[in-house]
């Protein structure tokens, strides 16, 4: 995967249920490793397309199902 950090990025995770709202993590990339393992910085949790957390810094072990860049919305 080539993605470069300080990008921002949505986040999807593979929970191997299907799942009655949708949930996703975006906000900065500040690392991915090779295990697909992810940090966050200014992580915002969403689901259902309305936003849910804002928990800053977060880890995000490698159970993930999608990655994708973002368009920053100012």
């Amino acid at each position: 995967m080539n993605l470069r950090t300080h990008t921002p990025i949505v986040v999807k995770l593979n929970s191997g249920v299907a799942p009655v709202n949708k949930v996703d993590y975006r906000r900065v990339l500040a690392c991915l490793d090779g295990y697909m393992n992810i940090a966050l910085e200014q992580t915002e949790v969403y689901v259902s397309g309305q936003v849910k957390h804002k928990c800053g810094d977060a880890f995000i072990p490698g159970n993930v199902l999608y990655v994708s860049t973002e368009k920053r919305r100012m």
